[in-house]
């Protein structure tokens, strides 16, 4: 486990360089604004692995609101070939 750094924002402008070196050798870095912590940078990799996790996260949270849903018996299915079925007859109804 990588230590934290802490780097103030003029760093970003002044001293690049150093900063992108201290992401490489360290997970984030968490930028301030006159003390106060504003940002955190992280690797491209890092955040590659940051968006994945999340869209994994979306995924397996929408997925359990399903089966919640499903589980209620007054919930009714209906099968796609239905509803697409009377979405176009209701298209033809309407001349479109």
């Amino acid at each position: 486990m990588s230590k934290t750094i802490v780097r103030p924002s003029r760093d970003l402008r002044n001293n690049y360089a150093d900063v992108v070196k201290s992401l490489k050798q360290n997970n984030h870095i968490i930028i301030t604004n006159n003390g106060v912590g504003e940002s955190v940078l992280i690797g491209i990799n890092e955040y590659e692995e940051y968006e994945e996790y999340m869209h994994r996260r979306f995924v397996y949270n929408e997925l359990q609101q399903s089966k919640t849903l499903l589980d209620n018996p007054e919930v009714i299915l209906h099968d796609a070939v239905d509803v697409f079925a009377k979405f176009e007859a209701n298209l033809k109804e309407r001349g479109l």
